[in-house]
């Protein structure tokens, strides 16, 4: 039993308010706990609420995947009873990532990690989804989705076969308690201790549905068991069938045995993943140690069930957060500055291993406030850790840590709400700072960028250890299983480079490794406005400096052939961000420039994000930010040229493209950033082609709080593009594609009853209700753990294409690997295509989505992810970090946010 929150609203701690009001003047250092829930007794009259009361939770049936299975796909899940609240049997699990579970052996239990939440800022809901259902998103009349075009290439990935050796059956029981109870981690307590002797080998249990390969004899049996009060409880077991094999109840339980594996190992889990302490590397001087370790996730594949292993490492810091609050956050504002720091971190706590997102700060609690005990018993948190954990806090004034459970931790019995104490949570992590420190990041990267051949070695190690430890070896033969001793190989493709072309129609390849920055220097730009006046802001004491760079820039806009007018440079009396915006407002409106070249004598966030704000959202003129030490670089002459294609692209212009084959197609990108000044609130970047080389494009921004308010604004945005494209070429788009970036795993079903259903509803009832319409949606994820290698073991080239054995048999999906990487291994970008009436075969799709990889503006070669998404994402970044609030719309179809 440990302390609980108090519910929603987590309201004062009770506990000496004198106390709680001074603050901690010694230190000390360990980590803090999670509470687990029970059942709240009936409020007591004399006493002021505590929080809401707690009930047994209900919750609708689950939604079906919006596509039905085509014939001859992978077997599905057998019909499961629904339990309580309607909850089917074997809910809570992740698709292809680690499900939360429990599986019993004799007497011993082995809880595995929640599931990971989506790409952080993307605002789709956290919604309930069953994750044993399989969600088709491959058309049914879609024969193969192989590309063909480009040269065959050997290529190997970071996965291992799972051997099915045995004759494996899982059986499914129905679990029953009389009399019931609604906490799940008490019925799998329960279930535990009544089968100690009836199930001797493993078994999964969701607190509904039991899984075991062992048949119980016979088919439905009571079982009898003492619960905590002292009270008969009766438990029955009635067989309800057995699963096929692949179904993914199978894979869940593959799942477990790995991370089991894992701790036999010697490996320690920290939060989902498994690290190895012992192999540490400490960096005294700033704190923080890097913990190695490996990510796995078992899945069934195009014809295998494949696991992944990937490295993963652990930034981990030797300072908890109370000397946070005693170093950093002193002062009439400690406890802002503290809120600042803290809200938003993970932190680790040393007694039970567990992770927890800070939410909030209760600076009305401290160690010495109580909680409820199951038996109504009231304790302090100090005295719960030191009888619990042997732990003595050491100041007993320092404020309480919130952590939110998530939905998922509240129906397995967890509290809403979890009080931490910061001497007892260390900060995992790096700050800002230390990510803004590059002898730091060049330090980490030596251990953590590692090249193809190094994880190669590290994995095969990895499968080494699999098969050389005797207990991990134990483990597997007893499950009557096997697992590769060699990482998968597979056929993949690589697509012909493009062909880059200027102004004039002047061509060039884009090379084996899709950089161009050498051909650009002495090419004209595709299209250059004229620029009369540039206007050149800087301190004073920076003007001759500035004066021989401009210089520089000249000979370099000569060279792109891009006419400038007069460079009109104003010194101003210092570096001050006020000094700026007040230069900036005395231009008149009949006098304002083209485009401002502001010099920053440092890289202020603040100044920056001021000169932004007012340029770009008071007076519509683009600006060109440089910080003033870049002129003393041995590269000036490649700075000068980035900065010109970039000013030419914020007035209009375009440096190059490619060859698109389809007429009318409108591309658009989307992307989410949370707001920095207001965390509740995010930013929506959205951007859309304008024209056939896909060089123009229309942007907009919209600001949000809920969900819903997201989808209806991406609809809004596909239609006002459409209005905006017909204005500019005279006719609707014939086909529209668009790239979704920001969307996790289990946010796919949302994604398309949501998003595409809305656009698609909008799209039909205001721009195509005569008309057929042909729009695909491509969600595209970057944060995976899928590593492509070559046979020689180095990085594949870009335009590399895999589209079979490591993609998914229920999915429209490649994986394209488009940039260059020098360092490290290179990370391939998952396509996955959800809705499709474009009418175009599977390989047209992978060649135009390379190509779209071309032409973001602000790097002369290609990028991970379409230049679209891209944009999407400088926007969306641009607003929610600098301007908070959307641009002036005179600026919508500039790139202004390069």
């Amino acid at each position: 039993m440990e302390p609980r929150g108090r519910g929603r609203g987590y309201g004062r701690a009770r506990g000496n308010p004198q106390q709680q009001q001074q603050y901690p003047p010694q230190r000390p250092g360990y980590g803090g706990p999670r509470q687990q829930y029970q059942q709240q007794a009936p409020p007591d009259p004399r006493q002021p609420p505590r929080g809401p009361p707690q009930s047994a939770w209900t919750r609708p049936p689950q939604p079906q995947a919006w596509v039905r299975p085509p014939a001859g796909a992978p077997p599905q899940p057998v019909q499961q009873p629904l339990g309580r609240g309607g909850r089917q049997a074997g809910d809570d699990q992740s698709q292809g990532a680690i499900p939360r579970r429990v599986v019993g052996e004799g007497d011993q239990a082995m809880s595995t990690a929640p599931a990971t939440r989506g790409a952080g800022g993307n605002n789709v809901r956290g919604r309930v989804v069953n994750r044993t259902e399989i969600l088709f998103t491959k058309p049914k009349t879609m024969t193969s989705k192989q590309g063909t075009s480009g040269a065959a290439i050997n290529l190997l990935a970071n996965y291992l076969p799972l051997l099915h050796k045995g004759k494996w059956c899982l059986y499914q029981y129905r679990v029953d308690f009389n009399p019931d109870t609604d906490i799940t981690s008490e019925r799998k307590k329960l279930l535990r201790i009544a089968t100690k002797e009836l199930l001797r080998g493993g078994y999964l249990f969701d607190g509904t549905a039991l899984y075991t390969p062992q048949r119980i004899n016979p088919d439905s049996v009571d079982l009898f068991v003492q619960n905590d009060k002292e009270e008969n409880v009766r438990i029955t077991i009635r067989l309800v069938g057995d699963v096929a094999w692949g179904d993914r109840h199978y894979i869940q339980l593959f799942n477990i045995i790995i991370r089991k594996c894992l701790a036999l190992m010697g490996l320690q889990q920290v939060g989902r993943n498994y690290y190895m302490p012992d192999n540490k590397v400490v960096l005294r001087e700033h704190r923080i140690q890097l913990w190695p370790g490996y990510f796995t996730s078992m899945r069934q594949h195009e014809r295998d069930i494949l696991l992944n292993v990937d490295l993963q490492f652990k930034f981990m810091r030797t300072d908890n957060v109370y000397d946070l609050l005693m170093e950093e956050c002193q002062g009439a504002n400690m406890k802002k500055e503290f809120q600042e720091k803290v809200i938003g971190c993970v932190v680790l706590t040393y007694y039970n291993n567990k992770t927890y997102k800070i939410d909030d700060v209760d600076f009305n609690s401290s160690p010495e406030s109580t909680f409820k005990k199951a038996d109504g018993s009231e304790i302090t948190y100090r005295k719960y850790y030191q009888d619990k954990y042997k732990v003595n806090i050491r100041d007993s004034r320092q404020p309480m840590l919130i952590s939110r459970s998530k939905p998922r931790e509240i129906r397995a019995g967890m509290p809403e709400t979890v009080y931490l104490v910061p001497e007892l949570c260390q900060m995992t992590g790096l700050t800002d700072k230390q990510r803004e420190n590059f002898n730091l990041m060049k330090q980490l990267a030596t251990h953590t960028r590692v090249g193809p051949d190094g994880r190669i070695a590290k994995l095969l190690e990895f499968s080494d250890k699999i098969h050389r430890k005797p207990e991990v070896v134990e483990e597997i033969r007893r499950w009557d299983l096997g697992i590769g001793d060699s990482l998968v190989r597979f056929k993949g493709r690589v697509l012909n480079p493009e062909s880059i072309f200027g102004a004039k129609d002047d061509r060039f390849s884009a090379g084996p490794q899709a950089d161009w920055t050498r051909e650009l220097r002495a090419r004209p730009m595709l299209y250059s406005p004229t620029v009369d006046k540039l206007l050149v802001l800087c301190p004073g004491r920076l003007k001759g400096p500035t004066q021989d760079f401009m210089q520089v820039m000249g000979k370099v806009v000569s060279g792109l052939r891009w006419r400038f007018g007069r460079m009109e440079i104003v010194d101003l009396p210092d570096d001050r961000a006020a000094s700026y915006l007040r230069y900036v407002d005395s231009i008149k409106e009949s006098e304002l420039p083209k485009l401002i070249l502001t010099v920053l004598s440092s890289n202020s966030q603040d100044r920056y994000g001021a000169i932004k704000k007012k340029c770009c959202v008071d007076r519509a003129i683009p600006t060109q930010m440089v910080v003033a030490r870049n002129f003393n670089s041995k590269g000036v002459m490649s700075i000068a040229t980035k900065m010109a294609i970039q000013m030419n692209c914020k007035v209009g212009g375009a440096p190059w493209s490619v060859s698109i084959p389809l007429s009318h197609l409108m591309v658009v990108g989307y992307d989410v950033c949370r707001d920095t000044s207001n965390r509740k609130k995010s930013f929506s970047g959205m951007v859309a082609s304008l024209d056939k080389q896909l060089t123009r494009y229309f942007s907009y921004t919209s600001e949000h709080e809920m969900e819903e308010e997201l989808s209806n604004n991406f609809a809004t945005f596909v239609a006002l593009a459409c209005k905006k494209y017909k204005d500019v070429n005279g006719q609707y788009p014939e086909r529209i594609l668009i790239y979704r970036d920001g969307v996790g795993e289990g946010q796919l079903e949302y994604v398309y009853e949501h998003e595409v259903t809305r656009i698609k509803d909008r799209l039909k009832q205001e721009i195509y209700p005569n008309s057929e319409l042909k729009l695909a949606f491509v969600v595209v994820s970057k944060r995976i753990n899928t590593r492509i290698f070559t046979d020689r073991k180095d990085n594949p080239p870009p335009g590399t294409v895999v589209d079979d054995t490591v993609t998914l048999p229920e999915r429209y999906d490649f994986y394209l690997v488009s940039q260059c990487v020098r360092q490290g291994t290179v990370s391939p970008t998952s396509y996955n295509i959800i809705e499709d009436t474009l009418g175009l075969s599977p390989d047209k799709m992978q060649v135009l989505t390379y190509k779209l990889t071309h032409l973001y503006f602000n790097w002369s070669g290609t990028v991970r992810v379409p230049a679209p998404c891209q944009y999407a994402h400088k926007l969306a970044f641009m607003v929610s970090q600098h301007l908070h609030r959307p641009a002036h719309p005179d600026l919508e179809t500039l790139l202004y946010y390069l």
